[in-house]
Order: structure tokens, then C-alpha cells, then sequence
């Protein structure tokens, strides 16, 4: 019973045991394949301990922290996360306690340096053991890529929204579905709206056979490249280049459209140009050649076939060097300027096929026109000859201008003084840039002024106005002749004038001096006439007085007596105008000879209340004179003095010597004075200031000073008298 029990339990241990071996090597089997599994998995699997030091791990994460297993056993995780921030890492590991398990991201920095991006997926405790099981796998290249992409996108948006072309994505109906800002900008319209638009919109029906074409090439090369003319809501036209391509996304279409429309306007009016510049190569009036390097013509107009002489055809197979003589210096001068400056401006003498010698001045510019030179000619011949004429006519004219007699001067249409010549300096006073500064009014009165201005204007082109001017200068006055001529040049006027001051004066005193003629032979005559009759008169007159009482009729007898004195003085006065009277000359004192006539008037002097004071140099030299006609000279002044105060007053005489060896006797009155318009008049014939008198007396004073070689000149203030100065030589008369 107990060898049957026991048995019994035997075979049922050995069953358990069979059970149990089953069992273990199942456990054994799958433990090989967990541990294959665990050694040949993809990703990195870790076991790690309660303090996150690595305790178990496989291949995969010693190639992931590329550190021997050893090694890695000996490490904890944290020793690979400096680069995560601490307060990442302690919440990823709440998250890990309070879940259970978590998948995230970490970045680990390896022994070497390197960094790398893993993701994991980790489990708290699974089995109780103690240990988390976390699977880690290496995702650097996938965040690289996504960088990259990320990348890519940003720069994608940066270039279709920076791109200077307008950019648009469109479907196959021709919507938009995308627009940068310079394709808004473009269209001048906001994207808000454009995305409601098609392409074909802004087309017009006379282009919409483009859009037919360009689906039709899209759909069979999935590419498309030219030009398409669109209407702008505004109305505006443009032409746009345009690079459509296929299927970027799906069924969409990108069309990048660049605004060619100024550059199409700008090539036709190039294209333009270019026609005028055709047009003005065959027609320009100066001749233009386009050469090249080596001086061989390429092509030429037909001005400069008839400025070479030679056909056209002739002309381009030519070299410009066949047309100037050898061995010229400036020739070589000229080609070397030009190689160094690229373009030169400068003339030269050509010798052409048919003998002739042409100077032109011509303008070159290297390679401007298809890598040629172009040379414009211009004949100068022609112009240099008549600069040349024009220069000797100038001269001519310079050499006239300048040594004319007679002033010239040059002015405009505002009168300002052009030129002046230096007779016109001389003339006036001033040089020639003080002249310049000035205009005409300026030396003109004003009431002269406006007379010229008036006959100036009434005068004719081809007419010369002439007439005479006074001019006031430092000088004194001036009587100017001038001629005036419009428009010698065009917008310049000429006056010609001269200063006949002398002249007129030479004729003032050819007038008295014939009218002093004349009254010599009427005195002459009247004196011979009426001497007679006079001694007749002047017998009776004493007889008829004597044959009467002594008291009657006195006072008539006088009267007439006194009256036929007065007109044998102005007889005497007449002869001595009648003729040259023979004078004695002998040495006199002039002090003496005053002082004696001052003694005859004192008493008709002390009548009218006038006083004579007297200022007289010591020690003057006696002069050779006829002293009673100097007398008269004094007593005739001294009179006329006396009798302009009829209220009395003082008459101031003065005598001294002068340089020139002169005597000058000054004699000065307090009268009225005399208007500056009269004093030219004095020493007239029959020219008188006083009511009863003749003219006669200064008249002859004048001659008698001259006779005796001296001069008498009058100064006078209205209101403050009159003074005379008669000068007279020292020496004998004939030597003056």
C-alpha cells in the first residue's frame, strides 16, 4: 500500500516534472528569443534602475551612445543631457512616476561631442522588478530632414515674397489660388481680391487665342514660355513675360510673370532710334564714316562720298590714312591722343583723289556704333578762309576805330556803352572802362535828353541823326557835333562825335572880329561926317554965348556944351576903332598909372558915395605900355563900377605880379553881378548892361589890352558883384 502510494506520488512528481521541464523549456525558448529579440532589435533597448543608471542594455544603444557595453553599464542617463534644461528633464520624469509610462524627445551629448536627437518610449517598473524598460531610437537624421524642409519652406515663402516677378499659382480653370506682393503689385490690385480672379480676366478677346495656346502647351509639354499683353482694372496695359509650369502640385500651375512693358516701350523707341539714326547717317549734311581699328572704312553716307571725293563703293574699300600726306607728325600726334582718350575733336588738312586739299575738322569716338569708330567731317575750309577775312576786316576795323579823329562809341538798345575808342576817352575825360560803366544818359541833361530821345525814335534806319550837345565836366562845358547811325550791327548803334567848344569860339570871335571891321569903317566915317558940323556948332555956340548976358540962358549953354563933349568922346572912342592907332610904347609903372586914375574919379566917386581901397604889391616891375590909353582902360572899368552902386559901396583894386611874368590888376565892384549868360557878350560892339550906355567903351578896352599882348577875364555872383583881372606882360610888347 505505501510502495503503491509512493508510486503513485512518483509518477505523479515525474508528470509535474515533465510538466515543469515543458514549461521551462518553453520559458528557455522564449527567453533565447527575448534575448534575441532584445540583441537584434532596431532601436535601442534599455533596462534602467531606480536611479536611472543604465542595467542592462543592447547592442542597438552602445552603436547609440557609441560606447562599449561595459562602459555603458557604468553610466547614468543624466550624464548625457547636459543639454537639456534641467527643469525638461525633472518633468519628463513626474510625467513618467504619475503615468506609468511616456514617450517623448531628449537630446543626449555623447562622450566624443556629438549630439544626437532620440525619441523614446519608456515604461515604469513593467514587471515588478525594479527596472524600466525604455526603447530609444536615434531620430538626428528625421529632425535634420525636417529642419531642412522647415528650411526650405521658409525660404520657399521668403523668395515668392521677396521675388522682384510676380509669382501665381493657378488651377486648370485658370483660378488663383496663391499670389505674391509683386504680382499684386503689378496688378494693382489687393491678393484678397486677386484669389477671386482668373488669369483670363485680364486678357482681351483679340489675345485670348494666347491663352488657347498656352493650355494647348501645357497639356502636351507641361511647360510654356513667352509674352502675354493683360488690361489692368484700371485700364492700364502691360506686357508680361511669362514662365508657366505644370503640375506643381497636384493640378495646379506656377506662372512667374515679369513686367517687361517699359523694356518692350524702351526697345521700340531703340527700334525707333535706331530708323532716325539711319535716317540721319544718310541724310546728315556732314559727312560720317564708321571705321575700324586698322583705319579701314566699313561704311560711310553719302556726304562723306562727295566730302572724299570718291563713289561709295570706292570710299568703303578705302583706308583713311590714303587721304593725309606721309610721315605727318600731327597725324601720329592725332592717332595717339585717340588711342589713349577714346575721343579727340581736332581738324587736319585731307588730300583727296582728285588733287583737291580740303581742311576738316572732324569728332571721333572709339568703338560706339557695332565696335566701329565713327568720324564726323566737316569741310572748314570755306569758313576758315572768311575767319580769316573776318579777323583782317576786324583788324582793319580795330585800327580805324581806334585812330579816328573823332570819338566813337558803341552802344546797345538799353544805351549802355559797348566800346569807346580812345578819342572818345579823350574827348570826355574819362578812360575807357569808366565809359563803359556808364550809359548815354549819364553824360546828357535831361532836357537835351528827352529832345534826342524823341528824334532817335522818329528817325529812320537807313538815316543818320545829327546835332549838337553841351556837356558839363570837370572841364567845364562842351559843345559836342554828333552823328548817330541805328543799327551799324544788329541791336549796336554808332555815334560819331567831336568836341567844337574851340571852334565855336573861333567863330564868336570871327563874328566880332568882322563885326569890329565893320564899326571901324562906320566910325571912320561917322567921325569924318560929323567932326565937321561939330566944330561949326561948337563956334556959334561960344559966340551966341558971348553976345548974351552972363546969366542968361546959362544954364541951357551948359547943357548943350556938356552934351557936345559926350559926343566928341564917343567920336574919339569911334577912331580909335576906326583904325590902328600908332602907339609909343615907353616903361611905365602900372601902380602909378592906377593911382592917377584913382585921383581923377575920386570926386565922382565921393558923389555916389563909393570908396576906393587899394591892395598893391611892393616893388613892381615897370611894363611896356602907352599910358593914357591904359588910363582909359581903368577909367572905363572904375566907371562902370561906380555907376552899377547907384547906393554906394567900395570898389576893391588890387595889383601884383603873377607867374608868366605878368602884372594882373584886379579890379572888384559890389554891384548886382552879371548873369553867366551875358558875360560871354561883354566887349561887343554896342552890348551894354546900362540903360544910357553905348557898348563902345568896353569894347575898346578890349582892344586896347589886346594891342598891348594881355587879356581881360570876368568872374561875377549875381548878388555880390563883379570883379575884372586884366593881365598884361612885363616885358616890351613886341615880344609877346
Amino acid at each position: 500500500m505505501i510502495q503503491h502510494m509512493v508510486k503513485e506520488e512518483t509518477r505523479k512528481l515525474e508528470a509535474e516534472i515533465e510538466t515543469l521541464t515543458a514549461k521551462l523549456q518553453k520559458l528557455e525558448k522564449e527567453n533565447r528569443f527575448l534575448q534575441l529579440t532584445f540583441e537584434h532589435a532596431n532601436d535601442a533597448i534599455i533596462l534602467f534602475n531606480e536611479n536611472v543608471e543604465f542595467f542592462q542594455v543592447n547592442q542597438k544603444a552602445c552603436e547609440l551612445f557609441e560606447l562599449p557595453k561595459e562602459e555603458l553599464l557604468q553610466r547614468k542617463l543624466h550624464d548625457f543631457l547636459e543639454l537639456m534644461p534641467k527643469e525638461e528633464v525633472e518633468y519628463q520624469e513626474a510625467q513618467l512616476n504619475e503615468l506609468g509610462e511616456l514617450k517623448n524627445e531628449l537630446i543626449v551629448r555623447l562622450d566624443n561631442g556629438s549630439i544626437k536627437f532620440v525619441e523614446y518610449s519608456a515604461v515604469r517598473n513593467p514587471d515588478e522588478s525594479g527596472l524600466d524598460i525604455c526603447i530609444i531610437r536615434d531620430i538626428t537624421t528625421k529632425k535634420q530632414l525636417e529642419r531642412e524642409s522647415s528650411k526650405s519652406k521658409q525660404m520657399y515663402h521668403d523668395v515668392i515674397n521677396r521675388a522682384v516677378d510676380g509669382i501665381v499659382v493657378f488651377d486648370r480653370d485658370g483660378l488663383f489660388i496663391d499670389v505674391n506682393p509683386a504680382f499684386c503689385s503689378n496688378f494693382a490690385m489687393p491678393k484678397i481680391d486677386l484669389l477671386q480672379s482668373k488669369l483670363d480676366d485680364f486678357v482681351e478677346d483679340g489675345f485670348q487665342y494666347k491663352m488657347t495656346k498656352i493650355w494647348h502647351l501645357l497639356d502636351n509639354h507641361g511647360r510654356v514660355r513667352g509674352e502675354l499683353p493683360v488690361v489692368l482694372h484700371t485700364g492700364e496695359r502691360k506686357t508680361f513675360e511669362v514662365t508657366i509650369t505644370a503640375n506643381i502640385y497636384d493640378d495646379y500651375y506656377l506662372a512667374i510673370m515679369r513686367d517687361v512693358t517699359e523694356k518692350r516701350n524702351m526697345e521700340l523707341q531703340l527700334k525707333k532710334s535706331e530708323e532716325r539714326f539711319r535716317e540721319m547717317f544718310q541724310h546728315a549734311l556732314d559727312a560720317i564714316v564708321l571705321v575700324d581699328n586698322n583705319g579701314q572704312i566699313k561704311r560711310a553716307n553719302p556726304a562723306a562720298s562727295r566730302a572724299f571725293e570718291l563713289p561709295l563703293d570706292d570710299l568703303v574699300r578705302a583706308k583713311l590714312h590714303e587721304f593725309v600726306p606721309k610721315n605727318d607728325k600731327k597725324v601720329f600726334s592725332i592717332v595717339k591722343q585717340f588711342g589713349a582718350r577714346g575721343e579727340i575733336r581736332e581738324e587736319l588738312e585731307f588730300h583727296m583723289p582728285n588733287g583737291q586739299k580740303k581742311l576738316l575738322e572732324f569728332t571721333a569716338n572709339k568703338g560706339i556704333i557695332d565696335g566701329f569708330n565713327m568720324i564726323i567731317f566737316r569741310n572748314v575750309s570755306e569758313r576758315r578762309k572768311m575767319e580769316k577775312d573776318l579777323r583782317e576786316s576786324e583788324q582793319k576795323f580795330r585800327k580805324i576805330f581806334n585812330n579816328a579823329m573823332d570819338g566813337i562809341l558803341l552802344w546797345d538798345n538799353k544805351c549802355n556803352i559797348i566800346d569807346a575808342n580812345p578819342n572818345a576817352s579823350k574827348i570826355l575825360g574819362l578812360s575807357k572802362e569808366e565809359l563803359m560803366n556808364n550809359s548815354l544818359h549819364w553824360y546828357i541833361q535831361h532836357d537835351q535828353l528827352k529832345v534826342i530821345q524823341s528824334q532817335w525814335k522818329e528817325c529812320p534806319e537807313s538815316e543818320e541823326l545829327s546835332g549838337e550837345v553841351c556837356l558839363e565836366g570837370e572841364r567845364g562845358a562842351q559843345i559836342i557835333e554828333y552823328s548817330a547811325k541805328k543799327n551799324v550791327i544788329e541791336g549796336l548803334h554808332m555815334t560819331i562825335f567831336r568836341n567844337i567848344t574851340e571852334k565855336r569860339e573861333m567863330e564868336n570871335q570871327l563874328r566880332k572880329s568882322d563885326t569890329l571891321t565893320v564899326v571901324g569903317e562906320l566910325a571912320a566915317g561917322i567921325a569924318h561926317e560929323i567932326r565937321n558940323p561939330m566944330t561949326a556948332l561948337k563956334g556959334f555956340i561960344q559966340l551966341l554965348q558971348n553976345s548974351m548976358g552972363e546969366d542968361q540962358y546959362a544954364m541951357y549953354f551948359d547943357v548943350i556944351t556938356s552934351e557936345l563933349k559926350r559926343i566928341e568922346s564917343i567920336i574919339t572912342e569911334f577912331l580909335v576903332l576906326a583904325k590902328p592907332q600908332a602907339i609909343s610904347y615907353q616903361r611905365k609903372n602900372a601902380t602909378v598909372i592906377m593911382k592917377e586914375t584913382l585921383d581923377l574919379l575920386s570926386a565922382q566917386a565921393s558923389l555916389e558915395n563909393v570908396q576906393f581901397i587899394t591892395s598893391i604889391e611892393e616893388g613892381l616891375p615897370d611894363i611896356y605900355c602907352e599910358p593914357n590909353q591904359l588910363k582909359q582902360v581903368f577909367i572905363n572899368i572904375l566907371k562902370n563900377a561906380i555907376e552899377v552902386m547907384p547906393k554906394g559901396g567900395t570898389v576893391s583894386v588890387a595889383l601884383e605880379k603873377i607867374e608868366g611874368e605878368q602884372v594882373l590888376i584886379s579890379i572888384r565892384d559890389e554891384g548886382t553881378g552879371i548873369p553867366e549868360d551875358k558875360l560871354k557878350k561883354l566887349g561887343e560892339p554896342f552890348y551894354t548892361t546900362k540903360e544910357r550906355g553905348t557898348g563902345l567903351g568896353l569894347m575898346v578896352s578890349y582892344k586896347i589890352v589886346e594891342e598891348h599882348n594881355g587879356t581881360i577875364e570876368v568872374s561875377s555872383k549875381l548878388g555880390k558883384g563883379t570883379t575884372f583881372h586884366i593881365k598884361l606882360p612885363i616885358g616890351s610888347p613886341t615880344v609877346h
